[in-house]
């Protein structure tokens, strides 16, 4: 890897996009490498980290009005460009573009909407378990640069990737998966079509030989894939799935796994789905039914994602503070059969909300609890525009998540569920999705 990037960089001025935690490993293995002719770090927000006086200082508004001047830009994932990229005459890469075309024909790169954390870890762990030398990286939290010493030739790397990472990608991994697509990230888009490219952009630059898991609504158009395409769908919608996905089994080359429902944390179909995903890789890669039956079994979910709080007052409380988007929330109450009290609602991204009012509207949840702005949207557009919506009592409105969790205390029934899926974004509110997690379960407890 260091190789590469000296190549690459070598008398080069160099401008880092971003000075995140990618931005920092970008920084950190650059200064290791060496052979740069200047380095310089860009941020709209201020840097308090120690640099060294040789290294250029860009911050505020104005942190991307140079970028011309610079022979390469790093840029971190999330950062919108300004101008089209076809302004600006500087090269731009990323952490991702460069580990790729170092490492691609030994990435699983795992991209989707929803489902690719779980994916990528599950079959990490999964590899893990069964001997397999491999690593951890992308949008997990772990940038690239950070495992790239400890790469063998033989190292299977499981990626997972955001719509950020592959904007502008122009490698592909070797084995890829698109799990999904939804609305999301429009406003860092604009369009939903704009959304939809970046994504496909894990199998655009695929080569021959190469492999893809695509969900089947979403298979590539006819010339834009050249990797070898296996289909994946939940059985009951598409029987003619490569990859078939029941209540408690995978269907894949003519052979059925039963999946162990009552020995594993992972909840509900839309996460069979994923163990389908997991399942198929893993065969590819010479693991056993034996072994990866193993590995699931020892699989723990992954924070906020539909993940058990704990029973308090003979409540059974869930934490799915990951529910961004309709289907998320449609999907855990799919699972969860026993819920009575449902909390939903958060920062108001303008997306669609039609198909979650039809669902709840035809759903049995005895509570629905709506917070924030975008309950207070969906409360409003239930009231003015659904008159078929059945049980209307159903609905409180309240300000804040203190205050839903403060209502399905009293509310939800002995021995039975309360589920936070919001369906809407966290921020402007809390940090992320992760400090609203913890915010519910301590709100659980007190």
């Amino acid at each position: 890897m260091r190789e590469t990037i000296k190549q690459y960089i070598e008398n080069k001025s160099v401008l880092i996009l971003g000075f995140g935690r990618e931005g920092k490993s970008t920084y950190q293995l650059f200064l290791k490498v060496g052979g740069y002719k200047s380095i310089t770090i860009a941020d709209k927000n201020p840097i308090s980290y120690e640099l060294p006086k040789e290294v250029g200082v860009i911050t505020g508004e104005d942190y991307q009005k140079t970028m011309n001047d610079y022979d390469i830009i790093m840029k971190s994932p999330g950062i919108v460009l300004e101008q089209p990229l076809s302004y600006y005459t500087c090269k731009i890469a990323s952490q991702t573009e460069l580990f790729f075309a170092r490492y691609g024909r030994q990435i699983v790169g795992i991209t989707g909407t929803k489902g690719k954390s779980t994916t990528t870890t599950l079959l990490y762990h999964i590899l893990k378990e069964a001997g397999k030398p491999c690593v951890l990286a992308g949008n997990i939290g772990i940038p690239a640069f950070d495992v790239a010493e400890e790469i063998n030739e033989d190292t299977i790397i499981c990626f997972e990737m955001s719509s950020h990472q592959l904007e502008y990608m122009t490698v592909a991994p070797k084995y890829a998966v698109l799990m999904n697509i939804h609305e999301e990230h429009l406003d860092h888009y604009g369009t939903m079509e704009k959304y939809v490219a970046a994504k496909e952009n894990i199998y655009r630059n695929q080569l021959e030989g190469d492999m893809l898991i695509c969900n089947a609504e979403i298979l590539p158009e006819p010339d834009t894939c050249r990797a070898k395409v296996i289909s994946i769908d939940y059985a009951s919608g598409n029987r003619n799935a490569d990859i078939q996905v029941g209540e408690t089994y995978i269907k894949y080359q003519g052979e059925i796994y039963e999946i162990p429902t009552q020995e594993i944390s992972l909840i509900g179909v839309h996460n069979y789905y994923d163990i389908g995903v997991a399942y198929a890789y893993a065969k590819e890669f010479g693991v056993s039914k034996e072994a990866f039956t193993k590995g699931l079994k020892t699989y723990e979910t992954l924070p906020h994602r539909l993940q058990f709080v704990g029973k308090v007052d003979g409540v059974k409380y869930y934490d799915d503070s990951i529910s961004t988007i309709c289907d998320t929330t449609i999907q855990a109450l799919n699972s969860l059969k026993d819920t009575d009290t449902v909390l939903i609602g958060g920062m108001d991204r303008g997306i669609d909300y039609r198909e979650l009012i039809e669902y709840l509207g035809g759903h049995p949840v005895p509570h629905i609890i709506l917070m924030e702005a975008t309950g207070k949207r969906i409360y409003e557009e239930i009231q003015s525009s659904y008159p078929k919506f059945q049980n209307k009592e159903r609905i409180e409105l309240v300000e804040h998540l203190e205050d839903a969790v403060a209502l399905a205390k009293k509310v939800t029934a002995k021995d039975r569920s309360c589920v936070m899926s919001p369906a809407a974004a966290s921020y402007g509110i809390f940090k992320n999705f992760e400090e609203r997690g913890e915010i519910f379960t301590k709100l659980v407890y007190s």
